[in-house]
């Protein structure tokens, strides 16, 4: 399987998601895993506000930390991807502008399909088709 069609391969995770999603519903229904009664409905927000508050304590850091770090920890990802395809550009770039070796355009070829797809694909892959299924 080539290379590019791998790194492809996240952004469709949630065309293939709703795909399967849907195909359940038809088979059930629509009933899903939806609550028979107001009890069931309760007992299901009770058990999701409770999973909520285990993830957030999971995430909290023990003792006290500054404001900057607090911060800096939360938005970590998206600087991190952020810098991944900023470094993907630019390596896209000097292969446009500049005369480089073949060792170095299989290297930013490598580190794109490798490194800079799947994350742009995490970033704006669910976005994305999220957008496209309701235009439809």
């Amino acid at each position: 399987m080539p290379a590019a069609l791998l790194a492809l391969l996240p952004a469709f995770v949630p065309v293939v998601s709703d795909g399967i999603r849907a195909l359940i519903n038809r088979v059930t229904g629509n009933a899903g895993a939806a609550p028979a009664n107001v009890e069931e409905a309760i007992k299901l927000m009770a058990a999701e506000t409770e999973r909520l508050r285990v993830v957030a304590e999971l995430d909290k850091p023990t003792g006290e930390i500054s404001r900057w770090v607090s911060d800096l920890r939360a938005a970590f990802r998206y600087l991190a991807a952020g810098i991944i395809i900023i470094g993907g550009v630019l390596g896209t770039l000097t292969i446009v502008f500049f005369d480089v070796s073949p060792e170095v355009r299989e290297f930013v070829w490598a580190y794109n399909e490798g490194m800079v797809m799947p994350v742009f694909s995490f970033l704006f892959g669910q976005r994305m088709w999220l957008s496209l299924k309701a235009r439809a």
